[in-house]
């Protein structure tokens, strides 16, 4: 009778350990997340994501960079989703996309209320609710690399399917900013084909919160 009272308690503990986030985030460490995701975002819109030769090869070869064909943007996004969760990233790229959209050119290819029309602004709609599902993911379970990789990768799915959406509605409208009429082209270009770099970059996302919670205790 003991013992089975034993093994009910470490089958419950088990259980609890297995189930319970690693750590919530307060108001305060939200709101400065919040704040760095959106600067973030905005900086990283501008640089190119690359990856470097083995650093044992550093000595016979120097240090060559490779161009992944992406920015770090995704990342920043996916990055403030893991370090700050939900809230801290979905507000983060609310912040974003209204400074873009009614103050400054802070999107890729400028900014305004006319941005709609570009194939591209979909995705960045969908900043919002991949930013949110990224961080949702990362706070659910014990902090893990695995965990925080599986949150980002699946934030970056939320970001493609939203930008697919809307892409397709837009197809159909045809505004004259559409670089094509054939919608495979357009899927090809904006989801297919950067897809490889961002997942690099996710990798990369999954590594740099790993350290930063590790450091920051959460």
């Amino acid at each position: 009778m003991k013992l089975q009272f034993l093994v009910n308690i470490k089958r419950k503990q088990k259980l609890t350990n297995t189930k319970k986030p690693s750590s919530t985030v307060s108001f305060p460490n939200e709101l400065l997340w919040a704040i760095i995701g959106l600067l973030l975002t905005i900086f990283s819109t501008f640089v190119e994501a690359f990856v470097t030769n083995m650093p044992w090869t550093w000595l016979e070869q120097g240090v060559n960079s490779l161009p992944l064909g992406v920015t770090f943007q995704v990342g920043a996004v996916l990055l403030t989703g893991c370090m700050g969760g939900k809230n801290a990233g979905f507000l983060a790229q609310v912040a974003y996309i209204f400074l873009g959209l009614f103050w400054f050119p802070v999107f890729a290819q400028g900014g305004g209320l006319q941005y709609w029309q570009q194939p591209s602004f979909g995705y960045i709609l969908g900043f919002m609710p991949g930013a949110w599902f990224c961080g949702w993911l990362a706070f659910q379970r014990r902090m893990k690399l695995e965990s925080l990789a599986f949150s980002a990768a699946a934030g970056l799915l939320v970001i493609h399917l939203s930008g697919l959406i809307y892409l397709l509605g837009l197809w159909f409208v045809s505004p004259p900013e559409l670089p094509s009429n054939n919608l495979l082209d357009l899927i090809i270009s904006y989801s297919v084909e950067p897809i490889p770099g961002q997942l690099v970059v996710v990798c990369v996302v999954a590594v740099i919160a790993f350290v930063l919670r590790r450091i920051l205790f959460y």
